[in-house]
């Protein structure tokens, strides 16, 4: 349960503020808020290494989000300042890469950290790592260009603060009672309902809005959010599932549990770069769809799969679903950051990252809850391996119909976008 917390706190942190970063990075320079958010990240872990309390951690766990937050949102946005856009696609293939690398090595090195040192080890670790990135922010990111005005920049407070506060009911309502949806979740998910509501209307007031809706008019903007979303929903179930069905219906150890699942993050980091060069080569649309349709005969692949196929089966069915996910994330992130104006690279860079977030949040309610209501049991560890891989093959169905529904979105954008390009 405490370590629940504090993981928590760090991952409402980036949730509720991602956007909100990312807009103030537009208004006030990318750079040297990029510059803050690194040395933040790293104050913060070392407050963490040295926490003596679990609010301590609590605490610096939360401010350490914020810095992931800046990280995260305004990485991607220097991709379409700095890069030449016919390689936008290889630049982010590139980030894919490197993120699938920290996601794979992340495991094995905690927990040698662990074994070692302690716990505190794995906070203390990201100093080193922070002054490493803060000199490279220094040293190769341009400089900032000067903003009008006399140094006041007027941000959306009311907004952040309605944004904050509904994705916080949202993240809770999906995240507490592990896995029983009672009361409390149904109240959290209405008051998000309302604070979106309450929301949109406030930013159709604003006189200068934190999101500005007229942006949804891009259709394809709208489209990429929404696909994101679905996609992410679907990786997380891969996550959710794996280690019980791997566990429970195969029989494996702990360790090999672990080695079978850093399969889905090697393969990522192994086709990421060529995914960015087949964008930078194809295009968004046609790398998209490709994607998706690799993601939907992966998921098919596993919604089929008999136990016999054992470790074999299961981690050939999850390197196609993984490469398919590594071009589609590749194709879709360039999408939206080669075309997005310079002015919101940053606001769009955190919507792109809070579509991914909530998917994945969603992923792990949604998809757990679909997993455990099919097992017939409410408690997985005891079931059975026959209802454990029922339970997958099922889940997977479902995960397969949600990369449906993005392939027929894709689809419409691609109709469309030829549409726009043929009457010009």
């Amino acid at each position: 349960m405490r370590v629940f917390k504090h993981r928590l706190a760090y991952l409402l942190a980036i949730t509720t503020l991602i956007v909100s970063v990312g807009r103030l990075g537009d208004l006030t320079g990318r750079r040297r808020l990029l510059q803050a958010g690194v040395i933040l990240f790293t104050i913060a872990s070392i407050a963490c290494g040295f926490a003596t309390t679990l609010w301590m951690l609590i605490a610096a766990r939360a401010v350490q989000g914020l810095g992931a937050a800046i990280m995260m949102a305004l990485t991607m946005a220097f991709v379409g300042e700095i890069v030449p856009k016919e390689r936008t696609g290889s630049a982010m293939g590139l980030l894919g890469t490197m993120s699938a690398i920290g996601t794979a090595l992340g495991p094995s090195l905690g927990g040698v950290l662990i074994a070692e040192w302690s716990w505190r080890a794995l906070f203390l670790i990201n100093v080193p790592l922070g002054l490493a990135a803060f000199l490279m922010v220094l040293h190769y990111l341009p400089r900032d260009r000067k903003h009008g005005g006399h140094g006041h920049v007027r941000m959306d407070h009311p907004g952040m603060a309605l944004m904050a506060l509904t994705l916080t009911a949202y993240a809770l309502a999906m995240t507490l009672g592990r896995g029983a949806f009672g009361p409390l979740n149904m109240a959290l998910l209405l008051s998000a309902a309302v604070g979106a509501a309450v929301f949109v209307h406030a930013e159709t007031k604003a006189a200068l809005p934190l999101i500005q809706l007229s942006l949804f008019r891009d259709a394809r903007l709208s489209a990429n959010l929404l696909m994101s979303g679905l996609v992410s929903t679907v990786v997380m179930t891969t996550l959710v599932v794996g280690p019980f069905y791997l566990s429970r219906a195969l029989g494996l150890g702990a360790a090999v549990v672990g080695m079978v699942m850093s399969v889905g993050p090697l393969v990522a980091a192994l086709t990421g770069v060529p995914a960015g060069r087949s964008v930078d080569r194809f295009g968004t649309p046609s790398m998209t769809l490709l994607g998706l349709l690799g993601m939907t005969a992966g998921c098919f692949t596993l919604c089929m799969l008999p136990m016999a196929a054992g470790i074999g089966g299961y981690v050939a069915s999850i390197s196609i679903t993984t490469a398919g996910y590594a071009l589609f994330q590749t194709a879709n992130n360039t999408a939206v950051m080669s075309t997005i104006s310079a002015e919101n690279r940053g606001l769009v860079s955190g919507m792109l990252n809070l579509s991914r977030n909530l998917g994945l949040i969603t992923g792990a309610a949604v998809m757990g809850a679909v997993f455990a209501f099919e097992t017939g049991t409410k408690d997985i560890t005891t079931a059975r391996p026959e209802a454990v891989a029922e339970g997958m093959r099922f889940t997977f169905a479902v995960a397969a119909g949600l990369i449906a529904v993005a392939i027929g979105i894709a689809t419409r954008v691609r109709v469309v976008a030829g549409r726009a390009e043929g009457s010009r």
